[in-house]
């Protein structure tokens, strides 16, 4: 009897292209993997930061399949995978070889973490996605459901959660060694991409790039230079800005050190956009309630070339992207992406602390296959949360210049309306969110 017919809850045929593919209960990962076992990988996306993640999953298992819709990327692929089958279509991919696949990794344009990875995880798969974890809030809040339901090892790739410095970092916040912290600036030199105009000028798509699959559930519009393979980044249907990109790096170690999550209320200032390509800069603050010990914060994020005031950094030169956290006792200043390396201000004592030191970040990934025991950055306990924070901070870039009120139980705003599309996308026939 077929994997697909013992194992699926329904089947949804594409109206678009007549490509069947099916959602699953099974193949949950309750037993862990042997170490003896190879992991097969099937890798979406392998451009960019997708080429760095197929070469870790090539170093910790096999690679059985990749999908790009670039023809030029499978090419290289198939060079160097000869054994490994190629597609252009992840959802064709499961359909033929969901039994053959333990896990998967998501190296996609945001946009298409949600549809690839709930896909992945519904079939019981492991799932390594890179940054932001998704597109929307509702995805986010709904992959980390999903890992959690399905028991798979999950992880995001903000490789600076795995570094001692960032570790370190959090761990002396939270040791007291700022005092009382109620102020974290987060900045960065992002965008580096066109964003804040109109629509590039359409042209032919070219032969090897397999647009409609590219745009997956995205509204359909023509193709045009620009989007792929690097421009995306700065479209509201795409991707997820400046902040998108960077947030869950550069605003990582005060997310750790603070257990920064929820916040109640955001608010954003830009240099105005016209709700299809992101502006070209923007300051937004972040209010956080207090929560356990820790009293309420504010979070102040910049880009575009916005910066905190220079009388903050206590005669230090304001790096081009990092991070300062400010306690009633001292400061921690961090100059970089990752807060790999940092520096104390104003009093700040350095003292020793104990923190749990990572063997490596994809590592994790592979450790929590075999052994069960969860990354730091999974799905449902901390790349989640981490990734509906950053993704707020674009709600407020929607409504610029409104203070966007929070209820994240209800994952909606109690004072601004017609913010749903934004919070939950609405996939184009072919690709399922919800179940």
């Amino acid at each position: 009897m077929s994997h697909a017919s013992t194992r699926r809850t329904f089947l949804k045929t594409t109206l678009a292209s007549g490509i069947g593919y099916w959602i699953a209960a099974g193949a949950r990962a309750d037993e862990p993997t042997s170490p003896s076992d190879k992991i097969r990988f099937a890798c979406i996306g392998i451009a960019n930061k997708g080429s760095s993640d197929l070469r870790d999953a090539a170093k910790h298992g096999e690679v059985v399949a990749v999908c790009d819709v670039d023809d030029h990327y499978l090419r290289g692929a198939r060079k160097r995978f000869p054994k490994a089958k190629t597609y252009h279509d992840f959802r064709k991919m499961f359909d033929e070889m969901a039994d053959g696949i333990d896990a998967v990794t998501i190296s996609t344009p945001d946009h298409m973490h949600g549809p690839a990875a709930l896909v992945a995880m519904r079939l019981g798969k492991h799932c390594f996605c890179q940054k932001p974890l998704a597109h929307s809030i509702h995805e986010t809040r709904l992959m980390g459901q999903v890992a959690r339901e399905q028991k798979v090892a999950t992880q995001m790739g903000n490789q600076g959660t795995a570094m001692d410095g960032l570790r370190r970092a959090a761990a002396l916040i939270k040791s007291g060694a700022l005092g009382t912290v109620k102020e974290v600036h987060v900045w960065t030199n992002r965008p580096i991409w066109p964003q804040g105009g109109d629509r590039p000028e359409s042209v032919p798509c070219p032969k090897h790039v397999k647009w409609d699959l590219w745009l997956g559930p995205a509204p359909e519009r023509p193709y045009a230079p620009g989007y792929h393979p690097f421009a995306w980044r700065g479209w509201w249907d795409f991707g997820c800005g400046a902040l998108g990109d960077m947030g869950c790096h550069t605003a990582n170690m005060p997310f750790m050190a603070l257990d920064l999550r929820d916040p109640v209320s955001v608010f954003a200032h830009t240099s105005s956009h016209n709700k299809d390509s992101y502006p070209s800069s923007s300051k937004i603050i972040y209010e956080f309630a207090a929560r356990g010990d820790r009293p309420a914060v504010t979070l102040f994020w910049y880009d575009g070339g916005e910066l905190p005031v220079a009388e903050l950094f206590d005669g230090k030169t304001v790096s081009r992207s990092g991070c300062l956290v400010i306690g009633d006792r001292g400061k921690l200043y961090s100059p970089d992406d990752y807060a790999a390396s940092f520096e104390l201000l104003g009093g700040a004592e350095d003292r020793e602390v104990k923190f749990e030191q990572s063997p490596g970040h994809f590592d994790e990934f592979v450790r929590a296959i075999r052994t069960g025991k969860p990354a730091t950055s999974n799905f449902p306990d901390y790349a989640g949360p981490l990734t509906e924070t950053i993704l707020l901070g674009n709600l407020a870039v929607w409504a610029d210049g409104q203070k966007v009120e929070w209820d994240a139980e209800k994952m909606r705003s109690p004072n601004i309306a017609n913010l749903e599309p934004v919070i939950k996308p609405v996939y184009r026939p072919g690709y399922v969110l919800d179940v």
